[in-house]
């Protein structure tokens, strides 16, 4: 069986629709909304929504619907607060965020146009640092300290369910015996005679769960997505009745995981609390729009130029004449030209 892959926290993603940005996978959850925040780097000028969820924070224009931002908490490096000329609110403290996706490395900077209004600084930082330390419910981990003395180290909202006995991992040529442990959240399997040669596989990141023939007769076989690497797990399981019940079992669990993922992230802002009860905000998208988004509409062509700093781990572009501009300019990424990066509107008609 094959899953929809979880892109939300590991992609930073430009000018989706207001629909699509905002359209929550499962287990996504809106944790706060705050309007009136300026995109001081990319859009400056421009009043938005920021909404941060357990996975990623998305900004989008209230003015023009095709404006938006998703960015990963994944791939943030760094955030913090800076001193920024905002357009719209003039020097004032903002938060700066510094990312990296696809080897480029990018800035975002948010101002919070209220007076006096810090909360973006605290719902984006506190989401982040819960998202930071709650790492092992969405990573594939190898060898880390998640046993002692043969137990699991449960984590928060974990269950364990069962523990298998007589399992051979076949990553190597004589293979390893061990043990599963199978909670609701995680695979995690381990060896007899070293518990720290161990591997902890949350759900989100299998993509298959199947029985398959090899040299070793019928085992288990677990595929993980390319987030986690794409790998191919094999495992023994002897008698073959004890390998189908296993296989089934976890089949089961991958298959509820799947409609409800349990991401790790819990984070309740203080301002957010009554009677000890988060309050629910949901997606709003505003109808008051001056420019409508066309689906087939390919996206800014000039987006990325506005928040890449370089190259992550390169040095920048060696300068070189451009006739056009009579100057000399620094060398683009590969798939920009300098035309594109004066576009406001995108030439869609621009043979590809």
């Amino acid at each position: 069986m094959d899953v929809y892959e979880t892109w939300e926290d590991q992609e930073i993603q430009f000018d989706l629709s207001v629909n699509k940005a905002l359209k929550m996978r499962n287990g996504e959850k809106i944790i706060d909304r705050l309007e009136f925040i300026e995109d001081t780097k990319g859009n400056s000028g421009d009043k938005g929504v920021l909404v941060i969820t357990n996975l990623r924070a998305i900004w989008h224009s209230m003015t023009f619907a095709r404006v938006s931002l998703s960015i990963g908490y994944n791939c943030i490096q760094d955030i913090s607060t800076r001193i920024v000329n905002s357009r719209l609110k003039g020097i004032t403290e903002a938060i700066y965020i510094q990312a990296k996706y696809n080897a480029l490395r990018y800035e975002f900077v948010f101002t919070n146009l209220i007076p006096g209004n810090t909360r973006h600084f605290t719902s984006f930082i506190g989401v982040f640092k819960a998202y930071n330390s709650s790492r092992l419910y969405r990573e594939l981990k190898l060898r880390g300290a998640i046993l002692k003395n043969g137990h699991l180290r449960l984590l928060m909202f974990e269950k364990m369910y069962s523990t298998v006995n007589g399992v051979w991992n076949l990553s190597s040529e004589q293979g390893n015996l061990g043990a599963f442990i199978v909670t609701n959240i995680r695979l995690v399997w381990f060896a007899e005679s070293n518990e720290t040669f161990n591997i902890s596989l949350p759900y989100i990141h299998i993509n298959s769960i199947k029985i398959r023939e090899s040299k070793f007769g019928e085992v288990l076989v677990i595929e993980t997505n390319g987030y986690s690497g794409g790998f191919t797990l094999g495992f023994r399981i002897d008698p073959k009745d004890r390998l189908r019940t296993i296989t089934k079992e976890l089949s089961s669990l991958f298959r509820i995981h799947a409609q409800l993922p349990e991401f790790g992230v819990h984070f309740v802002n203080v301002d957010e609390v009554d009677n000890n009860e988060p309050i629910q905000i949901q997606p709003t998208i505003s109808n008051d729009y001056d420019e409508f988004e066309d689906e087939n509409t390919i996206g800014v062509s000039n987006t990325l130029a506005a928040y890449s700093v370089s190259k992550t781990g390169k040095e920048d572009g060696l300068p070189h004449y451009d006739s056009s501009l009579g100057l000399a300019v620094e060398t683009l990424p590969e798939g920009y030209t300098i035309a594109s990066l004066w576009e406001v509107i995108p030439n869609t008609k621009r043979e590809q």
